[in-house]
């Protein structure tokens, strides 16, 4: 029973924080709410931008009452945790307007007063419940080091995954332009060859 209890508890934990993807195009700016219900609530945010350009993006937190409390400007990634004085809406912005055309891709990991307590059984003794606490604790930060993990090793292979279609988009443009220009300059020589001949003959007669 007791072990059931500790899976129920870790499950929750590991579930109150999950990543959402946003795509924020040139010359705009995505912002996302989140409700902070008490005064002194931990609040948590992690982002990387997966894919578009030079994978930089600017980002910035406001307060209910519109103060920027945290700002960063051309980053890749990041992350920010902080204590909410005051109970409201926060602001969290990805701003994309240094991007004239590219349009960038974000995963961002959200999370508001995680910390749950575990409600055991009046039945479970006091050494057991701190027990469950300890094991609950343990299970968490391993599943949030593995999670950490993950999402370093998913950011690296969309980056290089973005990295290799641009590449690719620009070879095949180059060989296009390649193309063209051998072209052009094969016109251009038997334009030359043409004229040359043309006026020999004029010099002739």
């Amino acid at each position: 029973m007791v072990r059931l209890i500790v899976w129920l508890f870790a499950l929750i934990a590991a579930v109150c924080a999950f990543p959402l993807t946003v795509d924020v195009a040139a010359n705009d700016v995505e912002c996302f709410y989140g409700e902070v219900a008490r005064a002194d609530s931990l609040v948590g945010l992690s982002y990387s931008v997966q894919s578009g350009g030079s994978f930089d993006i600017d980002f910035r937190i406001k307060a209910p009452n519109g103060q920027v409390i945290y700002e960063q400007l051309k980053e890749r990634e990041g992350e920010y945790a902080f204590t909410a004085r005051l109970v409201g809406e926060y602001q969290f912005c990805f701003s994309n307007d240094m991007s004239t055309f590219s349009d960038k891709q974000v995963e961002f990991d959200l999370n508001i007063d995680s910390a749950l307590k575990a409600q055991l059984p009046p039945s479970v003794g006091q050494g057991e419940t701190e027990s469950v606490e300890r094991t609950i604790s343990l299970i968490e930060d391993r599943t949030n080091n593995i999670l950490r993990q993950l999402h370093y090793y998913k950011t690296r292979n969309n980056r290089n995954e973005s990295t290799v279609k641009s590449t690719g988009s620009r070879i095949f443009w180059f060989s296009i332009f390649e193309v063209l220009l051998m072209a052009g300059m094969s016109v251009l020589q038997v334009t030359i060859v043409q004229l040359f001949f043309t006026g020999s003959r004029k010099q002739l007669v």
